[in-house]
């Protein structure tokens, strides 16, 4: 995966056609962000790098209750792609 605004972009689309927020803020987290479950927003640090935002995205996204039915075409191939890496990595150890 490129790390590239563009990558940015389309992995934030998922996230948001799934209904939640994204905000990016300061803040202490261990790992990057911070996921408020009940209000279905997600709290990114705002210091983070295109490329450590890109990281924490793809660590994020399989966290969240996201129906894949309800993302665009493009949207559902990625995160088709995020999870399937995931189960991958996942079964190899």
């Amino acid at each position: 995966m490129k790390y590239t605004q563009t990558t940015l972009d389309k992995l934030e689309k998922i996230v948001e056609e799934a209904g939640y927020v994204i905000r990016y803020e300061r803040g202490t987290f261990q790992s990057g962000y911070c996921i408020l479950e009940q209000k279905k927003v997600v709290v990114l640090n705002k210091f983070l790098q295109t490329e450590g935002r890109i990281n924490t995205l793809i660590d994020l996204i399989p966290q969240l209750d996201i129906q894949p039915g309800l993302l665009s075409d493009e949207s559902r191939k990625l995160y088709t792609d995020i999870t399937s890496n995931l189960e991958t990595k996942g079964s190899a150890h």
